[in-house]
């Protein structure tokens, strides 16, 4: 079976369980693959918490014998997955990315984990993320640096570093991140990936929170609907999650007619740090790709001002402060530094202000979905700015310039409305960039069709070609 990195690392999961149900491949030749890419990579990369692949290779096996049976537990069973160290395995301990914190060890698996494994997923471990996933980018004090498999001196992004570095990286082709104002999508954008961060309450959790979700890190638009499919599957532990909804087939075989559609087009935040002219350049071919197909594409100014971003900064330096307080004297200068300055700089705040912040983010919200309202999809940068070095914990460095690249991604968080990122180009120096497409509230099936028609229509320019390893166990 032909795929462009030469062995079964690089394809997709879609092209995974087709070849396990013709038996051109199985689930046990693939993991020795994705080991071997983890194994070459790894020690540069740095994307993994917990890596157990004796474990993977027990499921993988058991993957194997049900194919041969042509009995698979699910839609992904045999495929390789990874998970954000946030998102619970039992008895495999919770950091949260950050040296001061004394990890909670889970006796249950969060929702995401159990879906994944009762489809026959393979989890390979647990990727890993910045302190308290509170920084964009793969700095930790607990993991140190995650890399960008691009380029190792270039940022992942984050805080789902470690899975997105997984997915460019060829560690299998889905993974699962958590995204609280763009988490997933960062990552997205900086690495090249396609990602969801679904509708709040779509995918189960098992600790939600105002903003909070988790979704797919994937290659493809298949693998991240073929990913959502699973890990939506209802959980009573989530008291915020939506009604059972039978996603079944994402993406049906009839591919989408984008003509008549109603385009938004955001190039101005509001707020935040201004638009790179490569990333301005990139987001607007694209909107010209739907625009030749006969969507209706509209200019949408911004809905986001510079206070409601200063009151989302503080509200969560303050939820961070608690926490960070909770530590002893002696695990608090384990913290990040960064991470240190971020939160006491708001030691004063008192209640009322941040009372006050809460109000702003749902004046935030309103605002989002009034602005949105007329428009069956919104296209937008992901972030104002490409990959930084992989050294400075957020896209400016050291400086503390509160959330100023999240413009464009907390206010979908804040609305609970579904948003994707997929790579729309490359700068002249070779680095990715993210187009954010988002639609109406629930819509993650019309957001992730049109991601899809979109990686069928993008220019070959802007079509990524994976950095994973040209050689390895491959099999015809």
């Amino acid at each position: 079976m032909p795929h462009p990195s030469g062995r079964p690392a690089g394809l997709t999961a879609t092209e995974l369980v087709a070849a396990y149900a013709s038996r051109d491949l199985s689930p046990v030749e693939v993991l020795h693959d994705v080991a071997d890419v983890i194994e070459a990579r790894e020690p540069e990369l740095n994307a993994f918490w917990h890596l157990d692949l004796e474990a993977a290779a027990t499921a993988a096996r058991a993957s194997e014998e049900r194919w041969r049976r042509a009995e698979p537990a699910g839609p992904i069973d045999g495929v390789p997955v990874t998970v954000k160290e946030n998102l619970g395995r039992a008895g495999v301990p919770m950091p949260a990315g950050n040296a001061g914190v004394e990890p909670v060890v889970p006796t249950r698996s969060s929702p995401v984990v159990e879906r994944v494994e009762e489809s026959g997923g393979v989890i390979l471990g647990s990727t890993v993320m910045p302190d308290w996933g509170m920084l964009s980018s793969g700095v930790s004090s607990l993991h140190g640096i995650t890399r960008s498999p691009w380029d190792p001196t270039l940022t992942t992004g984050g805080s789902s570093s470690g899975a997105g570095a997984a997915a460019a990286g060829g560690y299998g082709p889905l993974h699962v991140g958590t995204d609280i104002g763009g988490s997933i999508r960062l990552p997205g954008t900086w690495l090249g990936l396609t990602t969801l961060k679904p509708s709040a309450g779509r995918v189960p959790l098992d600790t939600p929170y105002l903003g909070r979700v988790a979704g797919p890190l994937t290659r493809s638009a298949g693998d991240a609907a073929l990913l959502l499919s699973v890990i939506s599957r209802p959980d009573a532990r989530d008291w915020t999650s939506l009604p059972p909804v039978d996603l079944g087939t994402v993406l049906p075989a009839e591919p989408l007619d984008v003509s008549g559609l109603r385009v938004g087009l955001q190039l101005d935040a509001g707020c935040g740090l201004p638009l790179d002219r490569e990333v301005h350049a990139a987001v607007e071919a694209a909107a010209e790709v739907f625009a030749a197909a006969g969507a209706d594409v509209a200019p949408l100014g911004p809905f986001m001002t510079p206070q409601m971003l200063r009151d989302l900064d503080e509200f969560w330096r303050v939820r961070s402060l608690t926490d960070f307080d909770a530590l002893s004297p002696e695990a608090r200068d384990r913290v990040l530094p960064f991470i240190q300055r971020w939160v006491l700089a708001v030691r004063d705040v008192d209640g009322r202000s941040v009372l006050r912040d809460y109000a702003s983010i749902m004046q935030l919200q309103q605002a989002t979905v009034a602005a949105t309202e007329a428009f069956d999809l919104v296209l937008s940068p992901v972030a104002p700015v490409t990959a930084f070095s992989a050294e400075w914990p957020m896209p400016w460095g050291e400086d503390d310039k509160g959330m100023a690249h999240i413009g464009f991604t907390a206010p979908y968080n804040m609305s609970g409305q579904p948003a994707a990122s997929v790579n729309c180009g490359f700068t002249a120096d070779g680095r990715t960039i993210g187009l954010q497409v988002s639609g109406r509230r629930f819509d993650d099936v019309g957001v992730l069709r049109a991601v899809d028609w979109y990686e069928r229509h993008r220019s070959e320019a802007a079509t990524p070609r994976w950095p994973i390893p040209q050689t390895g166990a491959a099999r015809a």
